[in-house]
């Protein structure tokens, strides 16, 4: 995992990612029809607010995963929120008609340990990293694996130094 003080940033604002989101939900409104969404906590969050908006979904479950890490080592997940036994009943208890969505995959560790519990969903990121690419069905933008994305939640508006600056080269 990269660290924040990559030079490899890939700072996105608001706009960016309501149009990354939007332009998800246009490649999954092929991919279904989807009777739910989970979404991964806290990533996940935002973009299923614009995607269920999109695809005119109303039943929304969250499902919480930890990893508590000081940004450089990422320890092991933790499930803390489970799936609701009636959004895991869909599809025979596979998850075949839920559309899964996070943000990001980046290891893909949490989208595998949702996996477990949706084995059939359709898994979808708004952006995905090489490690991660693997365990989502749908994405829309790939990084490399040493880039550092700053989300808008977790942005403020700051002076940044010219990326030549910095450059040793």
């Amino acid at each position: 995992m990269a660290e924040p003080s990559s030079n490899k940033a890939f700072p996105v604002s608001w706009d960016q990612f309501h149009r990354d989101a939007r332009a998800l939900a246009w490649r999954l409104a092929e991919k279904g029809p989807f009777e739910a969404m989970v979404c991964i906590t806290r990533g996940g969050l935002v973009p299923a607010a614009i995607i269920c908006r999109e695809l005119g979904l109303r039943v929304i479950e969250t499902v919480c995963v930890a990893s508590y890490h000081d940004y450089k080592n990422q320890s092991e997940l933790k499930v803390l929120k489970d799936i609701a036994p009636n959004i895991k009943a869909i599809g025979d208890g596979t998850g075949k008609g839920v559309l899964v969505v996070d943000d990001l995959t980046d290891t893909g560790k949490t989208a595998r340990v949702v996996r477990e519990m949706l084995p059939n969903a359709h898994f979808a990121t708004v952006y995905a990293k090489p490690a991660g690419v693997p365990t989502v069905d749908t994405f829309v933008t790939e990084v490399s694996q040493d880039t550092w994305i700053y989300f808008p939640w977790d942005m403020a508006l700051t002076y940044v130094e010219p990326i030549a600056k910095g450059h040793k080269g």
